[in-house]
């Protein structure tokens, strides 16, 4: 059995920058050890599957090399992008996950791809978790909690791009990954409203290049503290990946480009689908 696999870097206008995700379309679903080991195979932060039902609405699950992820962000955007390029005529994209409901995706007039997420808001943490402390080499300001991650707040961007971390102290949040996260504050970060890197060895592996999925809780956070519901992310690993987000009550709209980077064809064996 052949399998077309797209392979798209999201969050960024240009080939190696922001997240790569790999797309696969089928008529019906794999099975879900099948769907898991050609992630692993993959090796990317997400490998992406789509099932279009009878209603058009296609249906989307997410895996990382190391489990099936509930949301992911960078990985919706990228199958958005095959999508329209398979279809340049759709006006917009319905995609339905379980953890997060139907998803509205639209191609803005810049361009860029829009996505209509439900706003994950972290609440503040009063008793921060030892292996947090201990995990991260930079001590908090403030920590926030959402069902997908702590939120460490910083006050210096030095603090978020020099930070280090213990990935087996981190590991012990799980199922709860790490964020650290503070206000644009420099020349070299002007046209950002926030900074931020993520940590997830439990669930994907060391740093996440980009992540959409995040920022449908960093941007309630930072719109509430910079009193502002435009707001535009960088987030701040070796790809680099900018975000255009628009709180909206709750929904985070969450906007960004996609280049296509591979288009090929995986081949399985029947006994294994």
């Amino acid at each position: 059995m052949q399998l077309e696999i797209n392979v798209v870097d999201a969050f960024t206008d240009t080939v190696f920058k922001g997240n790569s995700a790999a797309v696969i379309i089928t008529d019906n679903w794999l099975s879900d050890d099948l769907m898991q080991s050609i992630a692993f195979e993959n090796n990317l932060s997400e490998t992406a599957f789509i099932v279009l039902d009878d209603d058009g609405i296609y249906h989307i699950r997410w895996f990382s090399p190391l489990t099936e992820i509930a949301f992911c962000g960078h990985a919706t955007l990228a199958s958005a992008f095959v999508l329209f390029k398979k279809n340049p005529n759709l006006e917009f994209i319905k995609f339905y996950a379980k953890a997060v409901g139907v998803l509205t995706i639209v191609q803005t007039n810049s361009g860029k791809i829009q996505m209509d997420f439900p706003s994950t808001k972290p609440e503040k943490v009063d008793n921060i978790p030892a292996s947090l402390l201990a995990g991260l080499s930079i001590p908090s300001v403030e920590v926030y909690k959402n069902t997908q991650a702590y939120f460490v707040i910083y006050n210096a961007e030095a603090d978020v791009l020099n930070v280090e971390r213990d990935n087996e102290r981190l590991t012990q949040l799980a199922p709860l990954d790490v964020v650290v996260t503070c206000e644009a504050q420099s020349a070299e970060y002007a046209n950002y409203d926030f900074i931020s890197r993520y940590f997830w060895p439990a669930n994907g592996g060391d740093e996440d290049p980009v992540t959409g999925s995040v920022h449908t809780g960093l941007a309630p956070l930072w719109a509430e503290r910079l009193g502002k519901n435009d707001l535009v992310a960088y987030q701040a690993s070796k790809r680099g990946g900018i975000l255009d987000c628009v709180v909206a009550g709750d929904r985070v709209m969450i906007s960004g480009n996609a280049v296509q980077y591979l288009t090929g064809v995986i081949t399985v064996e029947e006994s294994l689908v």
